[in-house]
């Protein structure tokens, strides 16, 4: 990967881009993310972590008061810096979304959004490409949920050789992120009253 690539990585691509793109191979947008957030993981956030525990064991085993301090208190600063990375990591690829699923993934979203939300599914997989396309279009659908939203649900399941992603309770004009992503990979999405849509998309 390049770093001029990186920002259509980060966005996911144009409508243009998703629709012959976002499938089943290792080089569409979801895979990359997933690799990027496993690089930094696997790269970057270790060293820091190791580089912040050897700083401790400097910390202890020195006698001068006033260096042990300063020591500390780059130790600290090294902790904030892996905890932002870890953020910026999840950010791009959320590591639930790869171990658990959508459904797992969709109710980390909900568990930090201000307004009730339920999460219905039935642990089924769908692989990485759709899985992480759908993620990000539902997450941007709850994110805009304002503070003392009424109760929204989203109902995960297989029908046939579709997933179909029921979401019902969103606000009004909440539904064209997951509109677009439901065309961009073949399917489609009825808007129904109500701030319901349900998106239908082929799967393997």
């Amino acid at each position: 990967m390049t770093p001029d690539s990186l920002p259509a990585v980060l966005s996911g691509g144009d409508g243009a881009e998703r629709s012959s793109t976002v499938g089943v191979g290792a080089d569409d947008p979801w895979h990359q993310r997933m690799r990027l957030e496993r690089e930094l993981h696997d790269g970057p956030a270790l060293r820091l972590s190791a580089l912040a525990l050897r700083l401790g064991l400097m910390s202890h085993r020195c006698e001068d008061p006033a260096l042990a301090e300063g020591i500390a208190g780059v130790q600290d600063e090294l902790h904030a810096v892996l905890e932002e990375l870890r953020n910026l990591a999840g950010k791009l690829y959320p590591p639930i979304l790869d171990e658990a699923g959508l459904g797992p993934a969709l109710r980390q979203v909900a568990e930090h959004t201000d307004a009730p939300i339920a999460i219905v599914d039935n642990s089924e997989r769908f692989g990485p490409a759709l899985e992480g396309a759908t993620y990000f279009a539902v997450a941007e659908c709850l994110a805009a949920l304002p503070v003392g939203a009424p109760a929204v649900e989203v109902a995960i399941s297989r029908e046939g050789d579709e997933l179909v992603l029921a979401v019902t309770g969103l606000e009004p004009g909440a539904t064209g992120r997951l509109q677009e992503t439901a065309r961009s990979l073949g399917g489609r999405a009825d808007v129904g009253p109500s701030g319901s849509v349900t998106a239908r998309i082929p799967c393997a």
